[in-house]
């Protein structure tokens, strides 16, 4: 049984990611446009995501005209997507997973990319931030995913060593951040904006239903990806 449960928030334990590709969608298509699924792909997970989406939108020479416009472009989508993600539930499987770690004694953290507010806010909107011992969020952080300092951070406070521990992402940023970490990441895709490119992780389900905290998840690749030397980071 793993020491340690590791997840991250957005897309993963709600489908908030969903709905942000519906508010990019409705916002590149005020503007004529088709929202890209490439650009899609190269945001998703990263903490300047929505910058980069937004300024692909204005485009312009990035002068101060640009820069008003781009922000109250990001303002009307930062609305939009918070009403579509406040009707948002927990993802299949998620809440029973949590459960059966309380259960088990087995300690729960979300490790995300997010501002705290907005993490904590959905947790206790959807009645389980009790459930977690721990949150790391990005404004915690000096290098978001897919540097590996979220999850180190995450098992220091946790007391656990990489070894011990389980990841869950949705992300190609996300697994990878979890790898450089020495974690073993289980990937659940969420299909937003089309299948993402999860072959990184050690193993992918269809849903948190589908992993089983009592079966044999060790071996592989985290016992030969280490933090001090892993993907070419500093730590």
């Amino acid at each position: 049984m793993p020491g340690a449960l590791l997840f991250d928030f957005d897309g993963l334990l709600c489908d908030t990611e969903a709905a942000g590709h519906r508010a990019w969608c409705e916002l590149y298509a005020e503007h004529g446009r088709a929202f890209p699924a490439s650009t899609w792909r190269e945001m998703v997970g990263r903490e300047d995501g929505e910058l980069l989406a937004v300024r692909r939108l204005v485009g312009g020479d990035g002068g101060e005209g640009d820069a008003a416009h781009a922000e109250e472009l990001l303002a009307r989508r930062r609305w939009r997507k918070r009403q579509l993600c406040s009707r948002e539930p927990l993802r299949p499987g998620a809440f029973e997973l949590l459960q059966e770690a309380a259960r088990a004694g087995v300690p729960a953290a979300v490790v995300s990319s997010g501002p705290a507010s907005w993490v904590a806010g959905h947790l206790e909107r959807l009645g389980v931030r009790e459930l977690f011992a721990l949150l790391v969020t990005g404004d915690q952080v000096r290098r978001p995913k897919p540097h590996p300092e979220p999850y180190l951070l995450a098992l220091r406070r946790l007391g656990r060593g990489a070894g011990e521990a389980v990841a869950f992402e949705d992300s190609p940023v996300g697994v990878r951040a979890a790898r450089a970490a020495g974690v073993w990441c289980v990937a659940v895709d969420n299909a937003a904006g089309g299948p993402a490119d999860l072959s990184e992780a050690d193993a992918v389900l269809d849903t948190l239903a589908d992993f089983r905290l009592t079966a044999p998840y060790g071996g592989g690749r985290h016992d030969r990806v280490r933090p001090e030397t892993s993907e070419g980071f500093a730590v």
